[in-house]
């Protein structure tokens, strides 16, 4: 039996990336082309006041990391959306959409350095100002399953290509 419960969440901190709008950033963290530069972004991560850096000792030996985040600015949320690469609407729960039942994500991305409570990341994929509510590390032998189906996407793959992805679209 499920119960009605609300969740409160205070970012540990904001990062800060070269993206202010939507459709500056790319739609996935290592797929670059078509954006600005065409090369991963750099971009900062400073942990909130009330953290210490103790929260944080031992994370510099990590090559990636997970962000989880809000989608502080995603407007409400669809049952079904239209995916960027094309193809028919898809339910919401089986693509990457910032338009969600509960509007957090999870992304991963490069450490480049710690310092202080500032972590410098490469390959970020999320707009300047998000609010992250968390880090974990990246474990390779536990995250990656490289020979996983990905359903439809594997079929989209098939017809246009594994890494096709649409550059930022172009302002309305």
């Amino acid at each position: 039996m499920f119960q009605d419960v609300d969740f409160t969440y205070r970012p540990i901190g904001l990062l800060r990336s070269p993206y202010s709008r939507r459709i500056d950033a790319p739609h996935q963290s290592t797929i670059t082309e078509g954006t600005h530069t065409g090369e991963l972004a750099v971009a900062t991560l400073e942990l909130q006041d009330w953290l210490d850096e103790e929260t944080i000792r031992d994370l510099s030996g990590f090559d990636r990391l997970w962000l989880i985040f809000a989608f502080h600015l995603s407007e409400g949320w669809r049952s079904s959306v239209k995916p960027p690469r094309g193809g028919p609407r898809r339910g919401v729960l089986a693509t990457r959409s910032p338009h969600r039942p509960n509007s957090i994500g999870l992304s991963a991305v490069s450490l480049v350095k710690v310092e202080g409570k500032t972590l410098h990341l490469r390959g970020v994929d999320l707009l300047d100002g998000t609010p992250v509510l968390d880090i974990k590390p990246y474990v390779p032998y536990a995250d990656a399953f490289p020979d996983s189906k990905a359903g439809w996407i594997d079929e989209l793959d098939e017809k246009v290509g594994r890494y096709f992805a649409p550059g930022p679209r172009k302002p309305r």
